[in-house]
This record gives C-alpha cells, sequence and structure tokens, in this order.
C-alpha cells in the first residue's frame, strides 16, 4: 500500500485537515471505485465531526440562542413567533438534548419496515405487515397503502423517542394513561367482532378509532408540527373509514385470513400487558 493511501486510510476525527485532502490519493492507487468512494466518504465524516467538534469546545459558556430548532417533524417548545430563550451559563449546552434531537431528525427521515422491526417489537410488526396487506387490497393503490403504513410508523416511533425520553409534561402523561385506556378497549372490540359472529358494528368500532385520533393530537399538540399531525389524520381517517372495516371484517371476503393474524397478534399484545 503507497504512503498516501495509507495516510489517508488512518485519518481520525481528531485530525485537522481540509476536505481537500480527499483528492491526495490518486485514483490510480485505490484498488476498485467502491473502496475508493468509501475512502473519501470517511475522509469527509472526520473531517466534518472534527469541525463539529471544534466548534462546539470553543462555545463561550453565556451564548444565547435566538431562535428554536430547525424544522424535523417535532416543534419547538416555544411558540414560533417568539424566539427560544435560554438561561446563561453551561447548562446551555445539553448533550441529551443534541442527542434527543439527533434521534428524531434521522428517523424521520428513514422511518421504514427496517426501523420499525429495530424499535417496535415483532408482534406489532407482524401486525402492520397484515394492516398493509388488507390497505392494499381495499384500496388497490400500493403506492398508498405504503405512505398510509409508513406514516403509521413515523407517528408510532415519534411518539415513542419522546416517551422514552421523559418529553411529556404530568399533564401529559395523564392523556397516555387515557390513550392506554382507550386503545386497549378498541383492541378488545377488535378482537371480539371477529371472534363472535354477527357482532360487528362499524360505526362503533369507527367512533374508537376516532377517539384514540383525538387522543393522539391532544398528546402530541406541543410537540410535533402540523405536517405531524396530518399524517396522525391520514393514518385514523384510512383505518376508521367505515368501508374499509366493512371490507376488513366481510364474512366471505378475502381479508378474513389477514384479520385472523391481526387478532392473535392483538391477544398477544393484551396478554403480554403491552395493550
Amino acid at each position: 500500500m503507497s504512503p498516501k493511501l495509507e495516510e489517508a486510510l488512518s485519518l481520525t476525527p481528531d485530525s485537522s485537515i481540509s476536505p481537500k485532502v480527499t483528492q491526495a490519493v490518486p485514483y490510480c492507487l485505490l484498488p476498485s471505485t467502491t473502496v475508493q468512494a468509501k475512502i473519501k466518504i470517511t475522509i469527509r465524516l472526520s473531517c466534518w465531526a472534527s469541525q463539529v467538534a471544534l466548534v462546539v469546545k470553543n462555545l463561550p459558556d453565556d451564548i444565547r440562542y435566538s431562535q428554536g430548532t430547525p424544522d424535523l417533524g417535532f416543534q419547538s417548545s416555544c411558540s414560533s413567533s417568539q424566539p427560544a430563550v435560554l438561561l446563561p451559563g453551561p447548562d446551555v449546552f445539553s448533550s441529551k438534548n443534541l442527542a434527543l434531537q439527533a434521534q428524531k431528525k434521522i428517523l424521520s427521515k428513514i422511518a421504514s419496515k427496517t426501523v420499525a422491526n429495530m424499535l417496535i417489537d415483532d408482534t406489532s410488526s407482524e401486525i402492520f405487515d397484515e394492516l398493509y396487506k388488507v390497505t392494499k387490497e381495499h384500496i388497490h393503490n400500493k403506492k398508498e397503502a405504503h405512505k398510509i403504513m409508513k406514516d403509521l410508523i413515523k407517528v408510532a416511533i415519534k411518539i415513542g423517542i419522546l416517551y422514552r425520553n421523559n418529553q411529556f409534561s404530568p399533564e401529559e402523561v395523564v392523556i397516555v394513561e387515557k390513550f392506554r385506556k382507550k386503545l386497549n378497549q378498541t383492541a378488545m372490540t377488535i378482537v371480539s367482532f371477529y371472534e363472535v359472529e354477527y357482532t360487528f358494528d362499524r360505526n362503533v368500532l369507527s367512533k374508537l378509532l376516532h377517539e384514540c385520533k383525538d387522543l393522539v393530537h391532544e398528546l402530541v399538540q406541543r410537540h410535533l408540527t402540523p405536517r405531524t399531525h396530518g399524517r396522525i389524520n391520514h393514518v385514523f381517517n384510512h383505518f376508521a373509514d367505515v368501508e374499509f372495516l366493512s371490507t376488513l371484517y366481510s364474512l366471505d371476503g378475502d381479508c378474513r385470513p389477514n384479520l385472523k393474524k391481526i387478532c392473535e397478534g392483538i391477544n398477544k399484545l393484551i396478554d403480554e400487558k403491552v395493550l
């Protein structure tokens, strides 16, 4: 290996170099285009990380921020019409807050089945898979079905992040408990309508789902942006649609096997006290 290539590969985030160093290694010395790309990316990331670390290190203790956080699908705790006011001193810098913002930003951009499997339990993931299948069957639009489920996963992940990082106020924690009870009632109703024939009432189930939607809106009112509230409406308005529910519960319909798996998953979550 050439000395220049060794030097490029040994760069760390502490290296005070310019991104121009990515041109230091002649292309002909690299074994492949793929390796070349990986080296360039690694070097650029190292440069970026070292620059960020230097900026943070040199921040004065009395620094003040006059603007809120960028729009990541999460709402600043301050009104958009008023600048965020932080007290001077070392407490201004919070690695916990930075970590939380990073989680929000990354996950808001990569919500997918893979992320769902990382942050949502296996049983819930299986239920989501069946919901996607019946949604696609009902609306005959694969792209829209995928968007509905992607919005569902994004909302679930964001609420999970807020909850796990203790971002809810005592008043919001009360709403969390109300939502848990309403969701449990809805889940048991879904199962009951499947297990006991001729008891299905689409209006009753639709009403329960809309009540869940209202509680979610109330819970995240000061945390999430209008765009995310739109995603909440998109998800719940679809699943609470009486025509969709009629298709799902049709005794001789194609969705019956999917409904069976959904109810089996819900029963498992209830037994495990997840719901």
